[in-house]
């Protein structure tokens, strides 16, 4: 495999809906900085050259203008991609009435054109910290075919009890892992909850509640990736609406470990958990912003980031 410099793709199509306003430019740092500019540091850092925003439409010019134009500031060359509703397969419409995106999935598909070399992917309101963005780099950028021909992927992977919120349900990708730490599958979680000292799910709207381990290794959507990738996504695109839309058509949601998932059962890829001792934060609902702002002042405070702008 020929080795390519790693882009960053960051997800930030989403409209903040149950944190109740645009939080991928919330200023949230010391110095006013977005959640966003934290992982853009620390990608800078680890050594990704190349960002790829994908973006709602609607936002564009909000996001140049703050988030985008910070990056450029950082060095990094910028891309965009859109997540609109209308880029289906072949053969498929937008269901009628239908506003919400088509999940993380459909968005990284939207970028197809742009990610030309291998890459990771996050979400545009979660904080990482630096140790994940240097394990992910260094998988990428080294990343070589698998014996069996199998696709090098990877994930950084964090426990479940550093990453619920006590404000709200959260989503995230339940993993389960060889002996070796390598993937074996993720299956996501859309409501999960804190219930006084443990944490449960439930998939029938509360009728029922399964523990969770707090230990439980869950993805944030810290992924890597290869470009092949794309055609396993696209692949499975046109089976998951076929399915799917005529049961939930205005909810239904194409997920990045539902394309993982498939490719582990097909034998086509082996997936990499890194594990990152750091922090996860992240802003949910917007009760959960005192405590990041906090704990970022914190981080500055300590030297892990610059006291006044990070660019």
């Amino acid at each position: 495999m020929n080795k390519q410099q790693p882009i960053l793709a960051v997800m930030a199509a989403g409209m903040g809906s149950r944190y109740g306003g645009l939080k991928q430019i919330d200023p949230v740092g010391p110095a006013g900085e977005a959640i966003l500019d934290y992982s853009l540091y620390d990608a800078r850092r680890a050594g990704f050259k190349t960002v790829v925003f994908i973006i709602k439409p609607e936002i564009d010019e909000a996001f140049r203008a703050s988030v985008g134009a910070r990056a450029e500031k950082a060095g990094l060359e910028v891309r965009y991609a859109y997540q609109t509703l209308d880029k289906l397969p072949e053969g498929f419409a937008v269901p009628e009435s239908r506003v919400k995106p088509f999940g993380t999935a459909h968005a990284v598909l939207c970028a197809a054109d742009v990610l030309d070399a291998p890459f990771a992917v996050i979400n545009a309101d979660d904080y990482y910290g630096p140790q994940g963005f240097a394990l992910i780099y260094e998988h990428l950028a080294k990343a070589e075919t698998v014996p069996g021909g199998k696709a090098p992927w990877a994930m950084v992977g964090f426990l479940l009890g550093n990453t619920v919120s006590e404000n709200g349900s959260v989503s995230r990708g339940v993993c389960d892992l060889d002996e070796a730490g390598r993937l074996v599958s993720v299956t996501e979680r859309t409501r999960i909850e804190v219930q006084g000292r443990a944490i449960r799910y439930t998939e029938d709207d509360g009728a029922a509640w399964v523990e969770l381990d707090p230990e439980s290794v869950v993805s944030m959507n810290l992924w890597g990736f290869t470009p092949d990738f794309l055609e396993r996504a696209r692949e499975g695109f046109a089976d998951f609406l076929r399915q799917n839309l005529p049961a939930n058509p205005l909810k239904c949601e194409y997920y990045l470990p539902s394309v993982v998932t498939a490719a582990l059962e097909a034998g086509t890829a082996e997936v990499r958990v890194l594990t990152s001792a750091d922090k996860w934060h992240g802003i949910t609902y917007r009760e959960d912003k005192p405590a990041l702002v906090a704990a970022l002042r914190r981080m500055s405070e300590e030297g892990l980031y610059p006291k006044d702008h990070l660019f």
